[in-house]
């Protein structure tokens, strides 16, 4: 079975939280409502000099499927 890139999230002891999760390299769960980013990988340095941007471009990626979801939602 292969998963969606993203998943939305959800859990009662963060009742205002709104959690995206990514499910591929880099995999990571970030909470939109602060913008805090868990990441569920260990990188070394070199790593995470190369992932700069693209955890930029990731999160951007999370926060529009987030946008998409809600308004398919509100339909």
């Amino acid at each position: 079975m292969e998963f969606p890139k993203f998943l939305l999230g959800d859990n009662t002891d963060y009742p205002t939280a709104i959690f995206v999760i990514h499910t591929e390299y880099p995999r990571f769960i970030i909470n939109l409502e602060n913008d805090e980013v868990e990441w569920l990988e260990d990188f070394t340095a070199d790593d995470e000099n190369e992932l700069e941007s693209e955890a930029e471009n990731l999160i951007e990626q999370a926060t529009a499927f987030y946008d998409r979801e809600v308004a398919r939602y509100e339909e």
